[in-house]
């Protein structure tokens, strides 16, 4: 397939998604130079008036076509580009690929903490002198590339369920213009896959919708500090003032194109949850002349104010100074025009749906590429914004690395321990990774391994895959150690201890073997995080006594929530308390528990 896209209704959430994908297109628009851009957009509203479907992009360095005093980089490629495609038929819908195995990317950051450090000390410059208000300030993450057409489906398939809903488009360039004969020898093509959550305009019958997304917390380990953030989100004067001034900038751009007095801002600080992060939202909507065309839209919107900072003229000078390659398709609009129907009748019109194409990765010659950023304001500090640039890149470490869900379970004689607390960790986990679940088929997968070992302890290796299969292997269970059983501390923090793949158990466990201990007689290593704070070992739960009571790490200092520390809570053996490195000279005993082993007596040194 050369294209394929799954849009959310933005005015509808309740509404059936867009699906469709398409083959050979009829014809591929392209424009090479600034003066051909516009011609291009108006070239896409013909087609799709007269009952075609346009799929393509937008790259951010055809801003200059919109306003020459927008600066940007030299662009790398085509400024504009669209595949047109012959309306979709109902058995045109899309259908499973024969699946490919998913491949695994080594991502690499293309910029560093220092030099991060001082673009922010730049920007802060810039805003305190009063030429700015705020800059998003980007760069590029690449990993090396060599898969063909069917693991970039597959790419895209794990980007779709590392970051669901939205606006996701695959597009490949070079297939497409390969199938209509235009491929230029010259050119390197492109396959294009982004997920990104960010609605840049809605627009269909001469109403348009922007949905700017400015303002980021990460996800909470628990149901109660997931709200926490989010109501904390929404009340940051941080936040709140980076969110308005780019509501006040697209309030501007569309009055550009709207009727007078139409402009409205019905949504206002709105959280939506993605599966790292919240993401904070509002709406701005305006009824458009009657003469605008779809070139008028990008003249007026072109960039997303998101993605450039305000005011638009100086951030995008400051970004051309500060980032070291073009943006390309990132940060520019990746998206569908096609027939406006109205209420009935035939098309007299175009409905245009764009993204802003933020979580976009673009596989291009032996490389792949994903663009990471975030708005630069007065309040910002250095430290906080590379921590947001690490939430907000868990989508692409989720995809790019393909894994399993993990439980570790004892069959004894039979008997499972504990079988209902890991059936619901594992379908908990299934559901914040998009994994399909079955109970039924979970437990039956279990059941059948029991059968097969009616006598013995066991120690049972149990898999559910991205596709939703159960997979359970049987291991003799080592008798246990002697005990008390001897750990260590760790030399440096432990920085996953906030990553979902210490929240959930899964086949992905490098961040633990990293911790494993080298030296003789010891058993496990004791983790603790940036903040000093005591979390767990690399494969079980820590318990300490102090000050005569018996506790253990709450989950919101980063670790697994283990089954055999849900039991020693629901039992009174230990209570939640925030142990410190600096706390250790004070604990009187340890103990390490986890599901398989139970509470095994330890020492510490």
């Amino acid at each position: 397939m050369t294209a394929q896209i799954d849009f959310s209704d933005p005015r509808d959430p309740a509404a059936p998604r867009l699906r469709h994908a398409w083959s050979v297109p009829r014809q591929v628009l392209r424009a090479q130079r600034l003066d051909e851009v516009r011609p291009l957009l108006d070239a896409v509203q013909a087609c799709a008036e007269q009952g075609a479907w346009c799929v393509g992009w937008v790259r951010y360095e055809a801003a200059p076509t919109f306003d020459p005093a927008f600066q940007t980089l030299p662009a790398d490629g085509p400024l504009a580009w669209f595949a047109v495609y012959d309306a979709p038929q109902a058995e045109a819908a899309q259908a499973p690929p024969a699946r490919a195995a998913e491949p695994v990317l080594d991502w690499q950051a293309g910029l560093d903490r220092a030099s991060f450090d001082a673009a922010v000390e730049r920007i802060q410059q810039a805003i305190a002198a009063g030429e700015i208000y705020q800059v998003n300030y980007t760069a590029p993450l690449t990993a090396p590339w060599s898969g063909e057409g069917a693991q970039a489906q597959a790419l895209f398939e794990a980007l779709q369920r590392a970051q669901p809903g939205g606006y996701a488009v695959c597009l490949d360039s070079g297939q497409a213009e390969a199938a209509v004969g235009v491929a230029d020898p010259q050119a390197q093509p492109e396959c294009l896959l982004s997920v990104s959550p960010e609605l840049f305009f809605d627009w269909r019958g001469g109403e348009i919708l922007a949905r700017p997304m400015k303002g980021t917390a990460p996800r909470g380990a628990t149901p109660a500090e997931d709200a926490e953030q989010a109501a904390t989100l929404r009340a940051s004067p941080k936040e709140r003032a980076e969110n308005v001034m780019i509501v006040d900038l697209l309030r501007n751009d569309l009055s550009r194109l709207a009727e007078p007095h139409s402009v409205q801002v019905p949504a206002l600080f709105q959280t939506q949850a993605l599966p790292s992060v919240w993401q904070m939202t509002s709406d701005v909507t305006a009824r458009t002349r009657p003469d605008t065309r779809l070139s008028d839209v990008f003249a007026a919107l072109f960039p997303c104010g998101s993605v450039t900072g305000a005011p638009k003229v100086r951030a995008m000078q400051l970004i051309a100074a500060l980032e070291s390659a073009p943006r390309g398709v990132y940060c520019g609009a990746v998206g569908v025009v096609r027939p406006w129907m109205g209420k009935e009748g035939p098309p007299h019109g175009v409905h245009a749906t764009f993204n802003v194409p933020i979580r976009t990765v673009v596989l291009r010659g032996e490389e792949a590429r994903c663009g990471i950023g975030s708005g630069i304001t007065s309040g910002a500090q250095a430290g906080a914004e590379w921590d947001e640039w690490r939430h907000k890149r868990a989508f692409l470490e989720r995809a790019s690395q393909p894994f399993d869900l993990l439980e570790t379970l004892a069959l004894d004689g039979g008997q499972w321990r504990h079988l209902a607390e890991h059936l619901a960790r594992m379908a908990a986990s299934a559901a914040h990774f998009g994994y399909p679940w079955d109970a039924e088929r979970a437990l039956a997968c279990l059941q059948a391994l029991a059968a097969r070992h009616p006598q013995g302890v066991w120690r049972v290796r149990w898999l559910w895959t991205a596709a939703g299969q159960p997979q359970a292997e049987a291991f003799a269970l080592q008798p246990p150690p002697a005990t008390p059983v001897r750990l260590q501390l760790a030399d440096r923090p432990f920085e996953a201890a906030h990553s979902e793949f210490v929240r959930h158990k899964t086949t992905r466990r490098a961040h633990y073997a990293a911790f494993a201990p080298t030296a003789p007689g010891v058993f496990d290593t004791l983790l603790w995080n940036a903040a000093g704070e005591i979390t767990e070992s690399t494969f079980g739960n820590i318990a300490a006594r102090l000050d005569g009571r018996w506790v253990t790490p709450p989950l919101a200092c980063g670790l697994l929530p283990g089954v055999g520390r849900a039991v020693a809570l629901r039992e009174g053996r230990v209570v939640e308390a925030v142990l410190r490195v600096q706390d250790l000279p004070r604990v009187q005993d340890w103990a390490f528990l986890n599901s398989l082993r139970g509470w095994l007596p330890a020492v510490l040194g």
